[in-house]
């Protein structure tokens, strides 16, 4: 139970004392205005006498409720005090900060569950210099700093809260293939242009997800067994992957450009362009737009609007692609 539970669950609680203190003084014959006046003197142990006359009923009656009204109050008033003790009321503020920096936040990727493999993403993401959101049960599991909105990802208002309207991805990496398929016909409805990755454990699970509106839907079971039988099989090229992925202190880099409509490199083919030249990096393969890969294209590769370049280089160089490929 979370700390502002406790205290709202505290404050009902005395409400119900003095509730049932004012019901049970009216049983005995007292008036309305007379019964609470008697409920909260008694419960606040100021010390006033009975406006009333008590019988040995009134009297055991009121024992009882001194005993579970003064119960009540001291627990309030210790939540209370912890509240301003601990600040609690500083928490509570940068909650609403928090809330107003999420609703400033633009092209994020919104990530649902914070398990080992939402742990994992948040760190890659972050590290690559791209904002994150997370949306989770329990908010007391994130480690501070990192933007969250606590609540249940299938519900479409969660999502909003977490900005889906502005953001550029979204991963649903829950523990249960059914809630991510939920989540993903949701933020799919939200927004029908997001870029959707899904976790699942079974293959049937994962064409569901698709079926759902994944782009891409990633099983980290199957994805875990293939890099280590890569590893087993062909661990240098494995590595040097891993490295070029991952590794901060590597002078190369892997990069992909998706060519707009406007590029002045529509039309030309890869000899036209000269990628290389013009910008250093390597292009390594082409991506079309009905998703197949053309790997070392050939120079005579007409580049179309929706093609994606994916290349090799430096930070400088494919700095200098991704300018070139826009600006051409």
């Amino acid at each position: 139970m979370t700390h502002w539970r406790r205290l709202g669950g505290a404050a009902l609680a005395l409400l119900l004392v003095v509730v049932l203190g004012t019901l049970g003084y009216v049983a005995l014959g007292f008036g309305v205005m007379n019964a609470l006046f008697q409920t909260v003197t008694t419960v606040s142990t100021v010390g006033y006498r009975e406006i009333e006359p008590l019988s040995r009923a009134g009297q055991a009656f009121t024992m009882v409720l001194i005993l579970v009204g003064v119960g009540a109050a001291f627990y309030l008033f210790g939540v209370l005090m912890e509240t301003l003790i601990e600040g609690r009321l500083n928490e509570l503020f940068g909650r609403r900060r928090m809330d107003q920096s999420i609703a400033a936040t633009r092209d994020h990727v919104i990530i649902c569950g914070w398990g080992r493999v939402g742990r994992s993403i948040a760190s890659e993401v972050q590290a690559a210099g791209r904002r994150v959101v997370l949306v989770e049960r329990n908010e007391e599991v994130i480690p501070p700093g990192i933007p969250v909105v606590t609540g249940d990802a299938t519900e479409d208002d969660v999502l909003r809260a977490a900005g889906i309207e502005r953001a550029a991805a979204l991963v649903a990496a829950v523990d249960s293939d059914s809630a991510n398929s939920f989540i993903t016909l949701g933020a799919r409805a939200l927004k029908p242009e997001l870029f959707i990755v899904a976790r699942a454990r079974s293959e049937e699970s994962a064409e569901k997800l698709r079926r759902a509106g994944a782009n891409r839907v990633v099983n980290p079971q199957v994805i875990g067994g293939a890099r280590m039988a890569a590893f087993v099989l062909r661990p240098h090229v494995a590595e040097f992957l891993d490295v070029v992925m991952h590794e901060e202190n590597l002078e190369f880099r892997l990069e992909e450009v998706t060519v707009a409509e406007e590029s002045a490199l529509v039309g030309r083919t890869v000899r036209d362009a000269r990628i290389r030249e013009e910008t250093g990096a390597l292009v390594l393969a082409l991506r079309h737009a009905d998703g197949t890969f053309r790997t070392n294209p050939p120079p005579s590769t007409e580049i179309r609007p929706g093609h994606v370049i994916i290349a090799i280089g430096t930070e400088a160089e494919l700095g200098a692609l991704v300018r070139y490929v826009k600006g051409g």
